[in-house]
């Protein structure tokens, strides 16, 4: 990773920002700019020098990890309060920016409190996130692995789906066998939904057992090397109904629409509406409860957010899952989702998986 560029982008969205300093203590974006991997730690940007902080449990690791900033480590002291004493002594430091949305009111006030008088703390624009949209070669190798160890996953799961069987213990068999094909952890908590628990967009893994006949919705993923993969595959257990039959197919044409609209200078809005008004066509549109997508990455959920009035324009590098869905309240649900890399001229599916439907 060439995070000595990604710092000297961090730096000069710092000027444009009229920002002395960035204090950074969401440990995705500190990872991104600097490799720390660990579960404690604060990364200073200012206009002269690169500052990480963290603590003694993690001295050794964030020597081998650490690339291109300096290193503070104090024993007996926090990272953040670390960062904070050190600021203190920076007379050059006055409009400070923070992350916002990852900084607890609590933790703002420890921040204000140990800076001189003249300094203080502001709100500042979205910079390393806005980074983090358009991925690097090295990045979208890492995901495009992951992705495929989520494939492989597949196979497993046509294998353990069936009736009387409980979610946990297939949402287990497919953990098990993730771990086993090298994954890091999950990327998040494995959504197995049977029958009518189908209907519940994010219906985790319970213990109701799979019914006879019906749809169930598997959403999972896996984290690889940092990276996480997104894929959602929806099975039929028993010989579905015309109607079951249709639902699906609407659902599958209006991820293949979505699909289709992803392309540079595209707006992420447009890929939401071209999944919507496939829909609507089928007099379903008011049976998609969620956005079309989402970013995918260092986390499972980042920029851009694939939904209707988003103005984000798609770009090359970007990587979003495409996952439009029905939901019948108190009856079925159908969801289809492909991780896809944004290319020159469309976008390249990370998980190529069998989407026709599947009966078991």
């Amino acid at each position: 990773m060439d995070y000595k560029d990604r710092l000297a982008r961090a730096r000069l969205a710092l000027e444009q920002s009229r920002l002395d300093a960035l204090l950074i203590t969401h440990l995705p974006n500190i990872s991104y700019l600097c490799g720390f991997t660990g579960s404690a730690g604060v990364l200073v940007v200012s206009q002269s020098e690169y500052v990480f902080f963290t603590d003694g449990r993690y001295t050794e690791q964030a020597h081998q990890e650490v690339k291109g900033v300096r290193i503070k480590i104090l024993q007996g002291k926090s990272a953040p309060a670390a960062a904070a004493n050190w600021m203190a002594t920076q007379k050059s430091l006055r409009r400070i920016g923070i992350g916002a949305a990852h900084m607890t009111v609590a933790e703002r006030g420890a921040f204000a409190k140990a800076l001189p008088r003249k300094a203080r703390l502001v709100a500042a624009p979205a910079i390393v996130e806005r980074m983090r949209m358009v991925k690097d070669p090295e990045e979208i190798a890492k995901i495009r692995a992951a992705c495929h160890l989520g494939v492989a996953l597949f196979d497993r799961l046509l294998r353990v789906v069936r009736p009387g069987v409980s979610e946990t213990q297939v949402a287990g068999e497919l953990e098990f066998e993730a771990r086993r094909l090298g994954a890091d952890q999950m990327a998040f908590s494995t959504i197995i939904a049977g029958g009518r628990r189908s209907a519940l967009p994010h219906g985790r893994a319970s213990q109701a057992k799979l019914p006879l006949r019906g749809f169930v919705v598997c959403d999972f993923g896996v984290i690889l090397a940092n990276y996480c993969s997104d894929m959602t595959r929806t099975l039929h257990l028993g010989r579905p109904p015309m109607e079951a039959r249709r639902v699906y197919q609407a659902v599958r044409e209006a991820q293949q629409a979505a699909l289709d609209a992803v392309k540079p200078g595209v707006t992420v809005g447009e890929v939401d509406g071209a999944a919507r008004k496939s829909l609507q066509k089928h007099g379903l549109g008011k049976f998609f409860t969620h956005s079309t997508g989402h970013g995918v990455g260092l986390e499972i959920h980042e920029s851009p957010r694939i939904a209707a009035g988003q103005m984000d324009l798609l770009q090359p590098g970007m990587v979003i899952t495409i996952e439009p869905g029905v939901y019948l309240p108190g009856k079925v649900g159908i969801r289809i989702e492909d991780t896809v890399v944004v290319t020159d001229s469309g976008c390249e599916i990370l998980t190529p998986c069998p989407k026709d439907l599947v009966v078991v």
